[in-house]
């Protein structure tokens, strides 16, 4: 008996949901039927055709089927019968609520709300092909027939993802011409394209998403890293500065008898310097607090789009999610912390006072120059052979430095090896017991050359004025005062303080060298149609370097040379 009655109770349940109208989700109010045969509350009905009254047709808000003109409602008295009788038989059921959010400007509207003020849809039914706010979407948890339907987040307006020319759901991706297409598109204008499943496309995609995401937080991090770096400069070059103010204030006190001028502009000269190189800090902190927070918020852009399930809304937002957001007037290593501190300016000063009014007109330029020359960061390290060539520096080889073996060219650019021994003076300059030659030129700042090579095995090298001329260790490489690249056409190795390196990069003929003296590093490149770095050495140099070119293994007619540019 018990059994019997749960089986009828199962019946009213199935018979409730039978006599909802799917506008108001409620038991049948005055009920009217329209043409295509279903039915819902009068009210719901004319209040959906209100809405349509300006286009001049009229709509079943279930099958969508058109009326013209706007039909004439007529009460359905058996099932209006019905529903009384079934809400004398059975107490309805309170039915779960759920949040209901009145659309916004940017929020996507319930297609089955009525009235001026519509819900914000949750859920969109790629099978309906509407979009539900919670209430209107409860049938679709409720009745079989309505749970077999595909359901997404209500993301972007479907109308976006409908094919204009069919009006049909865009499932399908076109790889020609990389776009979202319909079924019926592959038999039409893409017929002869190749096409695959917009999940295919999206799975396919899935992997680049992850590399943009990783890509994007790991940049993230690096500017993070170079802001806390940046930060730490400007307190430390604060500190420098208020230093060098205080030294600066005890030496000057004991010349201000004589050099009362000149501790003024000194007093100038450090303040301006220290203003300007800190705006342009803060100008350059500025600029990675804005590239951090675009990251950020693309990480997290990306972090959102490869959760969602929308196959169509992931291809076509993920298009301009990978498009980099990055600065392109702000290059990765932006933050270069100089070597040289204000106290040099201090030793400067130093000198100053002891050698009091005979050397101040020789000493008064240094200390300007020592002063222009701090900076809080140093400018982004060149990436072109253009922007190289913006510090390279005119060299000639000097004659009184060169190996017996080696011949050099009249205009002092290229070294020629030889069998015999050439002609030249004794001189304490010259490399006894190795084939290599120095140049002239002595440089700090930042400075780029060139070199070419043919035949044989030649060092592209850097060192300081005082190496050892005849010992067994004045090779360069071979002590702690050069630093040397061996290039032949079997590779590359790099020698300091005879520790070598193995080094891969493109072979080429021609080298160049760039040096940043403040910053402490020295880099050697392949030169074809692209930089490629080769080696980057890292230290903090207390001597001018000195370009120099030693030739390892004798080729008959090989030779080296400092390129003219």
């Amino acid at each position: 008996m018990a059994e019997k009655w749960q089986q009828q109770q199962r019946a009213v349940e199935l018979d409730l949901y039978q006599f909802y109208c799917s506008v108001c989700l409620d038991l049948l109010k005055d009920p009217v039927s329209i043409q295509c045969g279903h039915t819902y509350c009068r009210s719901c009905i004319e209040g959906c055709w209100d809405q349509e009254k300006e286009k001049g047709t009229y709509s079943c808000p279930q099958c969508r089927e058109t009326f013209t003109p706007r039909p004439v409602l007529g009460r359905n008295n058996i099932v209006a019968e019905v529903v009384e009788k079934l809400k004398r038989t059975v107490t309805q059921q309170a039915r779960p609520s759920s949040p209901l959010v009145p659309a916004g400007p940017t929020d996507i509207a319930c297609d089955f709300c009525c009235g001026t003020r519509r819900n914000k849809a949750t859920m969109s039914c790629l099978t309906c092909l509407a979009s539900y706010c919670p209430a209107h979407l409860e049938p679709h948890h409720s009745f079989p027939v309505l749970k077999l339907h595909q359901l997404v987040s209500a993301t972007v307006p479907l109308k976006e993802k409908i094919c204009a020319k069919h009006n049909k759901l865009m499932e399908v991706y076109c790889k020609t011409d990389r776009r979202c297409i319909c079924y019926l598109c592959t038999m039409d204008d893409h017929w002869c394209h190749s096409t695959l499943s917009a999940a295919a496309e999206r799975a396919a995609e899935q992997g680049q998403l992850f590399l943009s995401h990783s890509a994007v937080k790991r940049k993230s991090q690096e500017r993070q890293k170079e802001l806390n770096e940046l930060v730490q400069a400007v307190k430390d070059f604060k500190v420098c500065c208020q230093t060098a103010m205080k030294s600066k204030d005890k030496l000057f006190n004991e010349l201000i008898s004589s050099i009362q001028k000149q501790h003024t502009l000194i007093k100038q000269l450090i303040e301006a310097r220290e203003k300007l190189a800190v705006v342009r800090a803060e100008a350059l902190q500025l600029q990675l607090e804005e590239e951090i927070a675009r990251l950020k918020k693309r990480d997290a852009d990306l972090e959102q789009l490869s959760h969602t399930q929308d196959h169509i809304h992931f291809i076509q937002l993920f298009k301009s999610l990978s498009i980099s957001c990055e600065s392109p007037d702000l290059p990765t290593g932006a933050v270069v912390r100089p070597q040289q501190s204000v106290e040099t300016l201090t030793e400067c000063l130093t000198q100053l006072r002891d050698d009091m009014k005979k050397l101040l007109e020789t000493a008064w330029p240094k200390i300007s120059a020592t002063v222009f020359g701090i900076n809080v960061v140093l400018p982004p390290v060149p990436k072109t052979r253009e922007e190289f060539l913006c510090y390279h520096c005119p060299l000639t080889l000097d004659p009184n430095s060169v190996n017996k073996y080696l011949d050099l060219s009249q205009d002092f650019q290229r070294v020629t090896s030889g069998s015999y021994e050439h002609f030249h003076s004794s001189h304490s300059d010259r490399f006894g017991g190795v084939k290599q030659v120095l140049c002239r030129e002595g440089l700090t700042g930042r400075c780029y050359w060139e070199v070419s090579w043919s035949g044989g095995v030649w060092s592209v090298a850097a060192s300081y004025k005082n190496i050892s001329r005849t010992s067994f260790d004045s090779e360069f490489g071979k002590n702690d005062k050069s630093w040397s690249l061996e290039c032949s056409a079997n590779g590359y190795t790099f020698r300091h303080n005879s520790v070598t390196k193995a080094v891969s990069g493109p072979r080429t003929s021609q080298i160049g060298v760039y040096l940043d003296y403040k910053s402490g590093t020295l880099s050697f490149y392949s030169i074809s149609d692209t930089m490629t770095l080769l080696h980057k050495v890292r230290t903090v140099f207390t001597q001018p370097l000195y370009p120099g070119l030693g030739l390892k293994e004798l080729v008959s007619g090989c030779y080296s040379e400092m390129k003219k540019l």
